[in-house]
């Protein structure tokens, strides 16, 4: 009886053996954990590229920004001022005096500009009358002072985007403004210059300014653009 119990006692006591299977034959590798790889060191190259391809980059991307600044006449400096290429604004000025030329083949076409620039006050016209030569081909605004400068632009942007130049060519006329009218003129006072042809209405009188000063007679011509 007591042999039997002893070799119970011994049969609980031995531990289950189960039959082996692929478990029990792994393989031991570099792996630790879950499928985890080992840190492996970069190189010098790799930090190297990468700084290139990152000073690219921010070089282009300063480039497209200066250009597009540049683009719009306005460039910021570190400093944080701002310079741009902006000139003296143009302002009419009622009380400059003005002389109107035809240079064109349209007749009263300067009694016609004349009643625009009475009648809107962009000006006091002085005198009105046809040029020595009807073949100008380019319309322009003239001024003898850099402080009749504002004015003549103002002047010109009203009659159709005119240049204006500075020159003592025309001081003859003893006007701050000489609006010389050419072949190419497309601002106001051809309507007005119509009827006066017409006979639906009369061109300015200027008294005895209606005769072209004799000096500088025939040498009415704008710039070539």
């Amino acid at each position: 009886m007591t042999g039997e119990l002893t070799e119970a006692s011994s049969a609980t006591r031995r531990p289950n053996r189960l039959p082996e299977d692929r478990f029990d034959r792994v393989q031991h590798t570099r792996r630790a954990g879950a499928h985890r790889l080992t840190a492996r060191p970069r190189s010098f190259w790799t930090y190297a590229v990468a700084a290139l391809v990152g000073t690219a980059i921010c070089a282009t991307a300063g480039i497209f920004a200066l250009q597009a600044a540049s683009s719009t006449g306005e460039v910021r400096l570190p400093t944080g001022k701002t310079t741009t290429t902006a000139t003296e604004a143009a302002k009419l000025d009622p009380k400059a005096t003005v002389a109107v030329i035809n240079g064109t083949s349209t007749d009263e076409l300067a009694g016609g500009v004349d009643s625009v620039i009475t009648k809107e006050k962009w000006g006091q016209v002085s005198f009105s009358g046809d040029a020595a030569k009807r073949d100008v081909k380019i319309s322009a605004i003239f001024y003898s002072d850099d402080a009749d400068r504002p004015a003549a632009e103002g002047l010109a942007k009203k009659l159709g985007g005119l240049s204006s130049y500075k020159s003592s060519s025309y001081d003859s006329y003893q006007v701050k403004l000489v609006v010389l009218l050419g072949a190419d003129y497309a601002g106001p006072g051809k309507a007005e210059a119509a009827k006066i042809v017409s006979g639906q209405t009369t061109a300015p009188d200027r008294g005895a300014g209606t005769t072209t000063p004799s000096t500088g007679a025939g040498d009415e011509q704008a710039p070539a653009q």
